[in-house]
C-alpha cells in the first residue's frame, strides 16, 4: 500500500535492531528519506546500506546516546527538522521494587522516558516552525497491564502514555499529530532470549495469543499507517497491539 510518505524525512531511535530497525524497513519502502539514531554504529550502517540498495532512499547514520542532552542537540544539528520522528528506544530492565535500585532506575528512564521527552520537546519546536510533523512513541503495553516483576517498565511506559495523550490533545493547533502504539510481547532478540532463558517468560509464552509473540512487521506497519495521512485525524491516541492480552 502506498501511504503517501514519499518524500518524507523521518527520525527513527532504536535503529539498530528489533521494531526500530523494522519501522526504518517500512518507511524506506514507503520512500521516506530516514535519519536511525542508536549507539551501535556497525549495526546502524549495515542496515543504511541495505535500504539504500533496496530501496534507493538517502539514508543517514547518528551513533549517539540519547540520554546526553548534548548527543541530542548534536543529533538535531546534524538533521533539522523532520517530518516524522519515531521515539523507540529504550532498555528497561525487568525487575521488582527490591531489585532495581535507584541508579539503575534512573538510567533506564533516562533513555526511554527522558529521552522520549526531551527529543520530543526540541523536534516539536521545529515542527512547530514548519506547520507540520508527526510523532510516534512505541511505548509498551506494561503501562496498560502493570506488572510487579517489571516495575520501572510498567510506571515508565505508564508515563509515556500520559505525555502522549497530552501533548497530542492540543498538538493539531500546531499542525502536529501526537500519537503511540503499546507493544505487547514481540519478537524481538530480547524477547526471544528471555523466553528460552526463563522460566516465568517461557510460562508466559505458553499462553500467547495466536501461539506466538507479535511480528516486528506488525508493529511497523502500525507507525508507517500512524505517520501518514491516511491516519490524520489521529493525535492523543495510543493504539496497542498485543493480541487483546490487556483486555484479559
Amino acid at each position: 500500500m502506498d501511504l503517501g510518505l514519499g518524500g518524507r524525512t523521518a527520525l527513527v531511535t532504536g535503529a539498530s535492531a528489533g521494531i526500530g530497525a523494522e519501522i526504518a524497513r517500512v518507511l524506506a519502502a514507503e520512500g521516506c528519506a530516514l535519519h536511525l539514531a542508536a549507539r551501535n554504529k556497525q549495526r546502524l550502517d549495515e542496515l543504511a546500506q541495505q535500504l539504500r540498495d533496496a530501496h534507493g532512499v538517502r539514508v543517514l547514520t547518528h551513533p549517539v546516546d540519547l540520554r546526553s542532552a548534548e548527543d541530542i542537540d548534536a543529533l538535531l544539528e546534524d538533521i533539522g527538522a523532520p517530518d516524522i520522528l519515531v521515539n523507540n528506544a529504550g532498555d528497561i530492565p525487568a525487575g521488582n521494587l527490591a531489585s532495581i535500585d535507584a541508579r539503575t532506575w534512573r538510567h533506564a528512564w533516562d533513555l526511554k522516558v527522558f529521552g522520549y521527552i526531551d527529543l520530543s520537546r526540541l523536534v516539536y519546536a521545529r515542527m512547530k516552525e514548519q506547520g507540520r510533523g508527526v510523532i510516534v512513541n512505541v511505548i509498551g503495553s506494561a503501562g496498560e497491564r502493570p506488572d510487579a516483576e517489571y516495575i520501572a517498565g510498567s510506571t515508565g511506559n505508564a508515563a509515556l502514555m500520559a505525555f502522549t495523550r497530552a501533548l497530542g490533545s492540543k498538538s493539531w493547533r500546531d499542525g502536529i499529530r501526537v500519537v503511540g502504539i503499546n507493544p505487547g510481547p514481540v519478537a524481538t532478540d530480547r524477547i526471544v532470549t528471555l523466553i528460552e532463558t526463563n522460566p516465568r517468560f517461557a510460562d508466559m509464552a505458553a499462553d500467547f495469543p495466536f501461539g506466538r509473540p507479535a511480528h516486528t512487521r506488525e508493529i511497523a506497519d502500525m507507525a508507517a499507517f500512524l505517520a501518514s495521512d491516511r491516519s490524520g485525524y489521529t493525535t492523543g491516541t495510543v493504539v496497542t497491539i498485543d493480541g487483546g492480552l490487556s483486555l484479559v
